[in-house]
Protein backbone atom coordinates (compact mmCIF):
# COMPACT_ATOMS: atom_id res chain seq x y z
CA UNK A 1 0.00 0.00 0.00
CA UNK A 2 1.50 3.66 -0.78
CA UNK A 3 2.10 5.70 2.40
CA UNK A 4 0.67 8.39 2.33
CA UNK A 5 1.80 10.71 4.83
CA UNK A 6 -0.31 14.47 3.83
CA UNK A 7 -3.44 15.24 2.00
CA UNK A 8 -4.09 18.77 0.90
CA UNK A 9 -7.69 19.57 0.19
CA UNK A 10 -9.17 22.60 -2.37
CA UNK A 11 -12.08 24.21 -0.52
CA UNK A 12 -14.75 25.16 -3.36
CA UNK A 13 -15.99 22.39 -5.42
CA UNK A 14 -14.36 19.93 -3.32
CA UNK A 15 -14.08 19.81 0.37
CA UNK A 16 -17.32 22.20 0.40
CA UNK A 17 -20.57 21.31 -1.11
CA UNK A 18 -22.77 23.67 -3.22
CA UNK A 19 -24.13 25.40 -0.14
CA UNK A 20 -20.12 26.18 0.88
CA UNK A 21 -20.68 23.47 3.87
CA UNK A 22 -18.01 20.37 4.56
CA UNK A 23 -20.43 17.28 4.96
CA UNK A 24 -20.31 15.43 8.22
CA UNK A 25 -19.12 12.07 6.33
CA UNK A 26 -16.06 14.79 5.28
CA UNK A 27 -15.44 15.96 8.47
CA UNK A 28 -15.64 12.55 10.37
CA UNK A 29 -13.22 10.93 7.39
CA UNK A 30 -10.76 13.62 7.73
CA UNK A 31 -10.42 13.38 11.37
CA UNK A 32 -10.06 9.60 10.99
CA UNK A 33 -7.43 10.20 9.03
CA UNK A 34 -5.60 12.64 11.30
CA UNK A 35 -5.86 9.98 14.10
CA UNK A 36 -4.45 7.81 11.86
CA UNK A 37 -1.23 10.23 11.87
CA UNK A 38 -2.04 11.90 8.25
CA UNK A 39 -1.93 15.29 8.26
CA UNK A 40 -4.58 16.94 6.26
CA UNK A 41 -4.29 20.58 5.08
CA UNK A 42 -6.28 23.00 3.01
CA UNK A 43 -5.35 24.05 -0.48
CA UNK A 44 -7.46 27.14 -1.45
CA UNK A 45 -7.44 29.74 -3.83
CA UNK A 46 -9.29 31.77 -1.08
CA UNK A 47 -7.34 34.08 1.36
CA UNK A 48 -6.68 33.56 4.63
CA UNK A 49 -9.74 35.41 6.18
CA UNK A 50 -11.75 33.08 3.53
CA UNK A 51 -11.16 30.00 5.45
CA UNK A 52 -14.43 28.42 6.77
CA UNK A 53 -12.53 28.88 10.53
CA UNK A 54 -15.81 27.90 12.66
CA UNK A 55 -15.82 24.56 9.87
CA UNK A 56 -12.76 23.88 10.32
CA UNK A 57 -12.86 23.93 14.17
CA UNK A 58 -14.94 20.83 14.10
CA UNK A 59 -11.79 19.06 12.34
CA UNK A 60 -8.16 18.25 13.26
CA UNK A 61 -6.59 20.41 10.54
CA UNK A 62 -3.82 22.96 11.54
CA UNK A 63 -2.32 24.15 7.95
CA UNK A 64 -3.66 26.10 5.24
CA UNK A 65 -2.56 26.60 1.54
CA UNK A 66 -3.93 30.06 0.64
CA UNK A 67 -4.04 31.96 -2.36
CA UNK A 68 -3.20 28.98 -5.06
CA UNK A 69 0.22 28.76 -3.20
CA UNK A 70 1.48 32.20 -2.86
CA UNK A 71 0.60 32.10 0.63
CA UNK A 72 0.81 29.18 3.75
CA UNK A 73 -0.56 29.59 7.48
CA UNK A 74 -0.73 27.44 10.48
CA UNK A 75 -4.49 27.74 11.04
CA UNK A 76 -4.80 28.36 14.59
CA UNK A 77 -2.11 30.81 15.15
CA UNK A 78 -2.31 32.75 11.45
CA UNK A 79 1.37 32.22 11.11
CA UNK A 80 2.80 33.07 8.20
CA UNK A 81 4.95 29.85 7.03
CA UNK A 82 5.59 30.91 3.00
CA UNK A 83 4.91 33.70 1.20
CA UNK A 84 5.75 34.98 -2.49
CA UNK A 85 3.92 38.16 -3.59
CA UNK A 86 3.94 39.86 -7.08
CA UNK A 87 5.76 42.98 -7.45
CA UNK A 88 3.46 46.41 -7.57
CA UNK A 89 5.64 47.08 -10.72
CA UNK A 90 3.82 44.66 -12.17
CA UNK A 91 0.58 44.56 -10.61
CA UNK A 92 -0.28 48.09 -10.79
CA UNK A 93 -0.45 48.63 -14.54
CA UNK A 94 -3.04 45.47 -14.60
CA UNK A 95 -5.06 47.14 -11.69
CA UNK A 96 -4.83 50.02 -13.53
CA UNK A 97 -6.50 48.29 -17.41
CA UNK A 98 -8.85 46.41 -15.29
CA UNK A 99 -10.80 48.95 -13.52
CA UNK A 100 -11.91 50.31 -17.43
CA UNK A 101 -13.34 46.82 -17.33
CA UNK A 102 -16.73 45.77 -16.57
CA UNK A 103 -15.41 43.28 -13.57
CA UNK A 104 -15.20 42.49 -10.26
CA UNK A 105 -11.43 42.23 -8.88
CA UNK A 106 -10.66 41.07 -5.18
CA UNK A 107 -6.89 41.91 -4.11
CA UNK A 108 -6.00 39.27 -1.08
CA UNK A 109 -2.97 40.90 0.85
CA UNK A 110 -1.93 39.66 4.29
CA UNK A 111 -4.33 36.69 4.14
CA UNK A 112 -7.51 39.82 3.89
CA UNK A 113 -9.23 40.62 1.01
CA UNK A 114 -9.71 43.62 -0.34
CA UNK A 115 -11.68 45.16 -3.91
CA UNK A 116 -12.46 48.62 -5.09
CA UNK A 117 -15.96 50.19 -4.13
CA UNK A 118 -16.68 50.57 -8.00
CA UNK A 119 -17.05 46.92 -8.33
CA UNK A 120 -19.78 45.99 -5.99
CA UNK A 121 -22.28 46.23 -8.69
CA UNK A 122 -20.57 43.88 -10.44
CA UNK A 123 -20.86 41.37 -7.79
CA UNK A 124 -24.23 41.76 -7.20
CA UNK A 125 -24.79 41.09 -11.07
CA UNK A 126 -22.89 37.67 -10.37
CA UNK A 127 -24.22 34.60 -11.72
CA UNK A 128 -22.33 32.04 -9.10
CA UNK A 129 -23.95 30.29 -6.15
CA UNK A 130 -25.52 32.22 -3.63
CA UNK A 131 -23.22 31.54 -0.50
CA UNK A 132 -20.14 32.10 -2.90
CA UNK A 133 -21.64 35.81 -3.98
CA UNK A 134 -22.62 36.76 -0.36
CA UNK A 135 -18.86 35.59 0.37
CA UNK A 136 -17.46 37.78 -2.08
CA UNK A 137 -19.99 40.73 -1.61
CA UNK A 138 -19.53 40.36 2.65
CA UNK A 139 -15.88 39.39 3.29
CA UNK A 140 -14.11 42.37 1.34
CA UNK A 141 -12.83 45.63 2.72
CA UNK A 142 -13.73 48.15 0.19
CA UNK A 143 -11.34 50.34 -1.12
CA UNK A 144 -11.69 54.04 -3.00
CA UNK A 145 -7.81 53.18 -4.91
CA UNK A 146 -6.72 49.77 -4.58
CA UNK A 147 -3.11 50.96 -5.71
CA UNK A 148 -3.55 53.93 -3.44
CA UNK A 149 -4.45 51.78 -0.59
CA UNK A 150 -0.98 49.68 -1.18
CA UNK A 151 0.90 52.81 -2.00
CA UNK A 152 0.05 54.58 1.23
CA UNK A 153 0.29 51.07 3.35
CA UNK A 154 3.47 49.73 1.80
CA UNK A 155 1.36 46.32 1.29
CA UNK A 156 2.04 43.89 -1.78
CA UNK A 157 -0.67 41.03 -3.20
CA UNK A 158 -0.98 37.76 -2.72
CA UNK A 159 -2.93 36.71 -5.21
CA UNK A 160 -5.74 38.53 -7.33
CA UNK A 161 -9.10 37.21 -8.36
CA UNK A 162 -11.09 38.39 -11.29
CA UNK A 163 -15.09 37.56 -11.84
CA UNK A 164 -17.01 38.35 -14.53
CA UNK A 165 -20.55 39.69 -15.27
CA UNK A 166 -22.77 37.82 -17.77
CA UNK A 167 -24.54 39.84 -20.65
CA UNK A 168 -28.25 39.19 -22.09
CA UNK A 169 -26.51 36.95 -24.03
CA UNK A 170 -25.44 34.50 -21.87
CA UNK A 171 -21.71 36.11 -22.53
CA UNK A 172 -19.40 37.44 -20.12
CA UNK A 173 -18.86 40.55 -20.17
CA UNK A 174 -14.75 41.88 -20.89
CA UNK A 175 -13.49 37.99 -19.68
CA UNK A 176 -11.83 37.01 -23.66
CA UNK A 177 -10.16 40.57 -23.43
CA UNK A 178 -9.02 40.42 -19.70
CA UNK A 179 -7.55 36.97 -20.19
CA UNK A 180 -5.51 37.74 -23.51
CA UNK A 181 -4.43 40.99 -21.54
CA UNK A 182 -2.94 39.04 -18.54
CA UNK A 183 -1.69 35.83 -20.64
CA UNK A 184 0.43 38.38 -22.32
CA UNK A 185 1.96 39.14 -19.03
CA UNK A 186 5.06 36.83 -18.41
CA UNK A 187 5.08 38.47 -14.62
CA UNK A 188 2.23 35.97 -13.68
CA UNK A 189 0.84 33.07 -13.66
CA UNK A 190 -2.93 33.17 -14.71
CA UNK A 191 -5.92 30.25 -14.00
CA UNK A 192 -9.50 29.62 -13.21
CA UNK A 193 -10.64 28.81 -10.43
CA UNK A 194 -14.29 27.95 -11.14
CA UNK A 195 -17.49 29.67 -12.21
CA UNK A 196 -15.14 31.01 -15.29
CA UNK A 197 -13.36 33.52 -13.31
CA UNK A 198 -9.96 34.19 -13.37
CA UNK A 199 -6.69 34.09 -10.50
CA UNK A 200 -3.13 35.17 -11.20
CA UNK A 201 -0.24 34.86 -8.70
CA UNK A 202 3.47 35.76 -9.10
CA UNK A 203 5.19 33.71 -12.32
CA UNK A 204 5.51 30.14 -10.99
CA UNK A 205 3.84 30.59 -7.92
CA UNK A 206 0.54 27.69 -7.54
CA UNK A 207 -0.83 25.27 -5.19
CA UNK A 208 2.12 23.00 -6.35
CA UNK A 209 5.19 24.91 -5.00
CA UNK A 210 2.48 25.61 -2.03
CA UNK A 211 2.41 22.15 -1.45
CA UNK A 212 6.33 21.68 -1.93
CA UNK A 213 6.82 24.32 0.45
CA UNK A 214 4.39 22.78 2.99
CA UNK A 215 5.49 19.60 3.19
CA UNK A 216 9.22 20.49 3.29
CA UNK A 217 8.06 22.39 6.53
CA UNK A 218 6.25 19.18 7.76
CA UNK A 219 9.19 17.24 6.74
CA UNK A 220 7.14 14.88 4.84
CA UNK A 221 8.69 13.56 1.05
CA UNK A 222 6.41 15.05 -1.33
CA UNK A 223 6.23 11.26 -2.40
CA UNK A 224 3.76 10.61 0.64
CA UNK A 225 1.37 13.19 -0.28
CA UNK A 226 -2.26 13.24 -2.14
CA UNK A 227 -4.55 16.31 -3.21
CA UNK A 228 -7.61 16.28 -4.07
CA UNK A 229 -9.17 19.32 -6.56
CA UNK A 230 -11.77 20.47 -9.23
CA UNK A 231 -10.98 22.92 -11.34
CA UNK A 232 -7.37 24.59 -13.40
CA UNK A 233 -5.80 26.22 -10.02
CA UNK A 234 -5.63 22.75 -8.77
CA UNK A 235 -3.77 20.96 -11.52
CA UNK A 236 -0.13 21.84 -10.49
CA UNK A 237 -1.13 20.54 -7.17
CA UNK A 238 -2.84 17.41 -8.95
CA UNK A 239 0.86 16.97 -10.55
CA UNK A 240 3.14 17.96 -7.74
CA UNK A 241 1.02 15.34 -4.85
CA UNK A 242 2.07 11.64 -5.64
CA UNK A 243 -1.30 10.90 -5.46
CA UNK A 244 -3.55 13.49 -7.39
CA UNK A 245 -7.78 12.87 -6.66
CA UNK A 246 -10.12 14.82 -9.14
CA UNK A 247 -13.62 15.46 -7.79
CA UNK A 248 -16.39 13.71 -10.23
CA UNK A 249 -17.75 17.63 -10.73
CA UNK A 250 -14.02 18.63 -11.78
CA UNK A 251 -13.52 19.95 -15.79
CA UNK A 252 -12.42 17.11 -18.06
CA UNK A 253 -8.68 18.67 -17.70
CA UNK A 254 -8.20 17.63 -13.83
CA UNK A 255 -10.34 14.61 -14.28
CA UNK A 256 -7.05 13.84 -17.26
CA UNK A 257 -4.42 14.99 -15.02
CA UNK A 258 -5.69 13.05 -11.83
CA UNK A 259 -4.68 9.07 -10.50
CA UNK A 260 -7.89 8.80 -9.69
CA UNK A 261 -11.59 10.52 -9.56
CA UNK A 262 -13.72 10.29 -6.76
CA UNK A 263 -17.55 10.99 -6.00
CA UNK A 264 -18.52 14.51 -6.52
CA UNK A 265 -18.70 17.36 -3.94
CA UNK A 266 -22.15 16.55 -3.49
CA UNK A 267 -21.54 13.51 -2.16
CA UNK A 268 -18.56 13.66 -0.09
CA UNK A 269 -15.80 12.61 -2.35
CA UNK A 270 -13.41 13.77 -0.37
CA UNK A 271 -14.42 11.23 2.15
CA UNK A 272 -14.81 8.81 -0.01
CA UNK A 273 -11.16 9.12 -1.79
CA UNK A 274 -9.60 9.30 1.99
CA UNK A 275 -11.18 6.08 2.80
CA UNK A 276 -10.14 4.42 -0.42
CA UNK A 277 -6.77 5.08 -0.37
CA UNK A 278 -6.15 5.04 3.33
CA UNK A 279 -8.39 1.76 3.28
CA UNK A 280 -10.36 3.00 6.05
CA UNK A 281 -13.76 1.45 7.20
CA UNK A 282 -17.09 3.36 6.86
Amino acid sequence: MQTIELIALDLDGTLFNNQSIITQENIDTINQAIEQGVTVVISTGRPFSGLPIEQLSQTKIQYAITTNGSAVYEIATKKLIYEDCMDNSVTFPIIDFLMTKHIHMDAFIEGEGYSPKKCLETAQQLKVPESLKHYIIDTRTRVDSLVDFISENNLKIQKMTLNFATAEDGTLIDRNEVHSFLLSNPNINVVCGGYNNLEFTKAGVDKGVGLYRLAQYLNIPIEHTMAIGDTENDLAILKAAHIGVAMENATVEVKAEADYVTRSNEESGVAAAIKHFLKLSN
